[in-house]
């Protein structure tokens, strides 16, 4: 019996320093989020599956050590820098504000960004082609779409000459998307009636007045912050008899009557896959900011027959998908 149990303790003392040796040897990323776990799930998979096109697959050869800010941007300083403690190789950070707060801790670590802000005009990059630093990612046209949001939501309720737009003056983008909305409206003759939120209990004062000062419309500025809460807006905007454009096709799947945006699903893995090539030995200088090219208008057809609208045929033609 004592032979068996000294047998037994020998094969784990041989076998345990291989052991450790391995997961000394895995290497880490640090995927810190603006947003919250919940509602952004299904993209934090899409990275794992860019990582994966460059060979790494988590919990394999790889660990990921995930940080998620809950559109709170002064928690990202002590995030990162708690990553930055736990070594990490690459740290992925994603969403504007991330980025711009993850710039500093690019001189220890390579940094692959999302963004929707022009990363040469906020200074991440020197330039798209060649970033000339220890950063590079991934350039989402989030605030130049906005005018677009408010054209494609005029076709379905061209009628309307007042429309709602709710803004997070918090964000940093909030400016330039109401430039660019406002420029819009006076080309298309729209009046806007701007309202802002900064936390969930204002949300239904101000689509309630949207709809008490006769908006017939309502635009919902891209923002992490308003992505976490959208099954709240949707609803209060169903409500209130809204029709809504928001920016990510997740709003028009929740139930929401229109969106307009970057194809999420198709900028995640593309982060992925630089933080797996990163992990590789290619240097974030030598990897252009990839800009993205994919957008997805979606229309839910369900939620404009609850509105009594027509949806017109040219905008039918014009949709990525409908969901009926």
């Amino acid at each position: 019996m004592k032979g068996r149990i000294l047998t037994l303790l020998l094969l784990i003392l041989a076998n345990w320093p291989l052991a450790a040796v391995g997961q000394q040897g895995t290497s880490v990323i640090g995927y810190l989020h603006f947003g919250a776990a919940g509602p952004f799930a299904p993209l934090t998979a899409a990275f794992r599956e860019g990582l994966s096109q460059s060979g790494y697959v988590e919990g394999r050869n790889v660990m990921i050590e995930y940080r998620w800010a809950e559109g709170r941007g002064d928690r990202l300083p002590s995030l990162i820098s708690d990553l930055l403690q736990r070594q990490v190789r690459v740290l992925a950070a994603i969403g504007p504000p991330t980025a711009l707060a993850a710039k500093p801790a690019a001189a220890k670590v390579p940094v692959v960004f999302t963004t929707g802000d022009d990363p040469v005009e906020a200074g991440l990059v020197t330039s798209l082609n060649r970033p000339g630093g220890n950063i590079t990612g991934i350039y989402l046209f989030s605030n130049v779409l906005a005018s677009k949001r408010l054209e494609l939501l005029h076709q379905i309720i061209p009628k309307a000459a007042l429309i709602g737009v709710l803004a997070n003056p918090n964000n940093t983008r909030a400016q330039s998307q109401l430039a660019e909305t406002q420029e819009a409206a006076r080309r298309l003759g729209l009046q806007l009636q701007i309202r802002n939120a900064t936390n969930p209990a204002e949300f239904e004062p101000v689509i309630a007045s949207f709809a008490q000062e006769g908006a017939g419309g309502m635009i919902v500025l891209s923002d992490p912050f308003f992505f976490n809460l959208r099954d709240r807006i949707i609803l209060l905007a169903a409500r209130y008899a809204l029709p809504a454009i928001y920016e990510w096709r997740a709003f028009s799947t929740s139930g929401g009557l229109m969106s307009y945006g970057d194809s999420l699903g198709n900028a995640y893995p593309q982060a992925g896959n630089y933080a797996g090539r990163i992990l590789k030995g290619e240097k974030p200088s030598e990897l252009p900011v990839i800009q993205s090219t994919k957008f997805e208008f979606v229309i839910n057809s369900k939620n404009a027959k609850a509105l009594g609208l027509e949806v017109p045929d040219r905008l039918l033609a014009l949709a990525d998908e409908v969901i009926e």
